[in-house]
């Protein structure tokens, strides 16, 4: 795949630095397009959550390489991985993780506060309330997230991941929480913004009809990914 955004190749993850150490990953190729939309499936313990973070960076390699715009990580310090995933890799995950104190607002405009170049944070605030009010929340700017439902809860979350317009949003079973009809209008928001944004998608999820809705369906067994299918929708 020519110009892939992220790229694994053969990549191993183990945890632990015990001789015999199980793989969680085993050489794992992978590659994901600028604007692809991909759905990870597997059976619990298959190794779904370990590959999001290896491809987030969030998690190392044991062995293998990962490459983000053609360049490999291994070569990065923290510091330069950090400033690559806050403004190119953003996060959803099935619990959303947002500040119980802060407004659904000021959540959205965490991301931006690590970010170094004041430049960068320039109009932060009048795309947040942009995206919040295109995804429906316009009326919930000011409620803190005891006063929002789940499915409210994980519009901000998603919101909150593409603060900073990244290239790739990996989320990691951002459905598993919710009913059916929330769902549903989650799996629309997703697809939404990657029209809008232009933002590669690639999510794990136990959904079928989620995984369906994506371009492309990836299924991981024992570490390993054992089919690649485009999806008929």
């Amino acid at each position: 795949m020519p110009g892939a955004l992220v790229e694994l190749q053969g990549v191993v993850k183990r945890f632990g630095d015990v001789a015999g150490a199980p793989e969680v990953l085993s050489g794992v190729d992978l590659q994901v397009a600028a604007g692809e939309t991909v759905a990870v499936v597997g059976p619990s313990g298959s190794g779904k959550s370990t590959l999001l973070n290896v491809m987030g960076t969030l998690l190392p390699p044991t062995g293998g390489r990962v490459l983000f715009e053609g360049k490999d990580l291994a070569g990065m310090d923290a510091g330069v991985l950090a400033t690559l995933r806050n403004r190119k890799i953003g996060f959803v995950f099935q619990s959303h993780h947002l500040l119980p104190q802060c407004t659904a607002l000021e959540n959205v405009l965490v991301p931006t506060l690590a970010e170094r170049d004041p430049g960068l944070r320039t109009g932060a605030e009048e795309r947040a309330r942009d995206l919040l009010t295109h995804v429906g929340l316009e009326e919930r700017l000011d409620h803190r997230p005891a006063r929002l439902s789940g499915g409210e809860c994980q519009r901000v979350a998603v919101v909150r991941a593409l603060i900073n317009g990244p290239d790739l949003l990996l989320a990691d079973e951002p459905t598993g929480s919710l009913d059916e009809d929330a769902s549903v209008r989650l799996a629309d928001l997703l697809l939404d913004m990657n029209a809008r944004e232009g933002v590669a998608v690639v999510t794990v999820t136990h959904s079928r009809a989620l995984a369906a809705r994506m371009g492309r369906t990836l299924e991981i067994l024992d570490g390993r990914i054992t089919t690649h299918s485009a999806s008929d929708s």
